[in-house]
């Protein structure tokens, strides 16, 4: 059986160590705020290792913080989480069978599905989805867990930054594949749509919605070969 290291090789790996990394470096900011919303601190580390899915955690939280209801909180995550219906259709082949599609299932994520479609190649596609999938279910109830105990000295834990560090790193990650123009334009008519419906969605819910871009991209991969 062939390791990690000799399917992927040095950089795809690299990239995403650097990833499980931020998301970790993302679980200190969930932790310090749940505990400081009045969270009992295992609460976010069972919900990290449960759940793995920050943003509909964050959302959770955040309403039952804000005084809203549990089933509302509830269901405000699974709408969140919805987006997880075209991740499972986009990587069928990646996830196996029996337990390990099980396993497969619990570990899908905007990080892990990216990181598969980008390899070429089943064998490459199955080793960076469960590379990445089990170094953030690693990675994500320990950064929670540490973010609990700082939440407990630090009571103002926005003021660190935390959340800025994921977001810049999946950027730096999906820049080359830019170059394609259909694709610069479809991640371009994405972004206007999520950006302009932030202000009104919970958090979350404007990226779902901005999968509306998608149709573009085929229209201008189709508009491509034709010429």
């Amino acid at each position: 059986m062939r390791t990690l290291w000799e399917t992927l090789g040095k950089g795809p790996l690299r990239d995403i160590a650097l990833v499980c990394m931020a998301v970790g470096v993302i679980g200190l900011s969930y932790g310090a705020i749940a505990v400081t919303s009045g969270f009992p601190w295992w609460f976010p580390v069972l919900m990290g290792a449960l759940v793995l899915a920050a943003s509909s955690e964050f959302l959770f939280v955040g309403i039952i913080a804000a005084g809203g209801s549990p089933i509302a909180a509830l269901l405000a995550g699974l709408l969140v989480n919805a987006r997880h219906l075209p991740f499972g259709l986009a990587v069928p082949d990646v996830l196996g069978r029996g337990w390990r599609r099980l396993l497969g299932t619990h570990l899908m994520n905007d990080e892990t599905v990216v990181f598969a479609i980008a390899q070429e190649g089943l064998a490459r596609k199955r080793a960076a989805y469960w590379a990445c999938g089990l170094g953030i279910l690693a990675c994500w109830p320990v950064g929670a867990a540490l973010g609990a105990l700082l939440g407990s000295v630090v009571r103002d834990t926005d003021a660190l930054g935390l959340d800025a560090m994921f977001p810049a790193v999946i950027l730096a990650l999906i820049l080359p594949a830019m170059k394609d123009r259909a694709l610069r334009r479809t991640a371009l008519a994405g972004s206007v749509i999520a950006l302009a419906l932030t202000a009104f969605l919970p958090a979350g819910l404007p990226v779902l919605v901005a999968l509306a871009a998608l149709p573009l991209f085929r229209v201008k991969s189709l508009e491509g070969a034709a010429r």
